[in-house]
């Protein structure tokens, strides 16, 4: 009997991962520069940090795009702070790095604003000009500037692409202790699976709820916004809808160290999630588990320690259920 196969990623998935996948240093700074030049208007770039309470990070995250990508590479045009209400010193500290802050609720005002992140990126696209605009999560520690210039790159260097989200490692810092690849909790618990599920065209990216991603206005502008935390999910899910899975990449930009939220509040981030997914499931008419519309595989990463590149491992997921035993003739005639 031949042995059987490992299940894997869809064909144009596994072709795509070649094609769309990079690392930060596949576009060196003088390309990038280079590129941006000859765009024109089309490569002007605008840097967004939504930020709620985040004094301790948000300030070196602005002294490090300001220094590096304005002065040193000028390849940021814009870098905005969008903070949605801090009791903080958030907005002060970032204003004295270099950035311009913008508060949540001065942004389309006759509008009452609803909490959540989402809602915040969505204001941010009248608060700034750029074609490009970038989004950057403002807890971020030992922030490299190849989070922005690594996304970034691909959108001024091949006007077919639309949107790059970055991948890294992101480790689990707690007490003291690291876990190397522990965290993303609700990405390997949720999201994963419910994109890999429902829509296995997104199963090659790596951090599909990663804040850090880059994509042309002309985009984002057509793209409804999630107000809370499911919009990650449903500007990549609805994105794929719009321009197709060859619109989309990612880049390697390293490692990853941010805040890590606590379980109740990555239940409720989950339940926003699954909420988002539900709304586009409906919305499509997907939500009847037929053969054609779930794929009953789950991909998944790590990094390999010999090569540094993200190895993608396919694994079946098991959907049997066994009927209530008292259809079961023997279990009904047992005595």
């Amino acid at each position: 009997m031949p042995e059987e196969l490992p299940p894997a990623l869809l064909p144009e998935v596994a072709s795509w991962l070649r094609r769309r996948s990079w690392t930060a240093a596949d576009r060196p700074a003088a390309a990038l520069l280079a590129a941006k030049r000859a765009a024109g208007p089309a490569g002007t770039v605008s840097v967004v940090l939504p930020a709620l309470d985040e004094e301790p990070t948000v300030g070196e995250i602005v002294r490090v795009i300001r220094r590096e990508l304005m002065e040193r590479l000028p390849l940021v045009d814009e870098l905005v702070v969008v903070d949605s209400g801090s009791s903080d010193r958030t907005a002060e500290l970032a204003a004295a790095a270099g950035a311009r802050v913008v508060h949540r609720d001065e942004v389309l005002p006759q509008l009452p604003a609803a909490p959540g992140k989402g809602e915040v990126l969505w204001r941010s696209l009248l608060a700034t000009s750029g074609e490009i605009v970038c989004f950057i999560d403002a807890d971020l520690r030992e922030f490299d500037p190849a989070f922005v210039s690594g996304i970034v790159g691909p959108l001024l260097t091949d006007p077919a692409i639309q949107l790059v989200k970055a991948m890294y490692d992101r480790p689990l810092e707690t007490d003291g202790a690291v876990v190397p690849a522990g965290g993303g909790r609700v990405t390997e618990l949720v999201a994963r699976p419910l994109l890999n599920l429902h829509w296995p065209q997104l199963a090659g990216f790596v951090q599909p709820l990663g804040g850090e991603y880059a994509a042309r206005r002309s985009l984002l502008e057509r793209l409804p916004f999630p107000t809370g935390y499911g919009v990650e999910l449903g500007l990549l899910v609805d994105a794929l809808d719009a321009v197709g899975l060859d619109a989309l990449a990612q880049v390697d930009v390293g490692v990853r160290h941010h805040r890590h939220q606590d379980g109740q509040a990555l239940g409720r981030m989950a339940a926003t999630i699954y909420r988002t997914a539900l709304e586009r499931l409906d919305r499509t008419h997907r939500l009847k588990a037929e053969d054609d519309l779930v794929r009953p595989l789950l991909t998944q990463f790590t990094r390999d320690p010999a090569t540094r590149e993200f190895t993608a491992h396919t694994h079946p997921v098991g959907a049997l259920e066994r009927p209530p035993m008292a259809t079961v003739p023997e279990y009904r005639d047992r005595s």
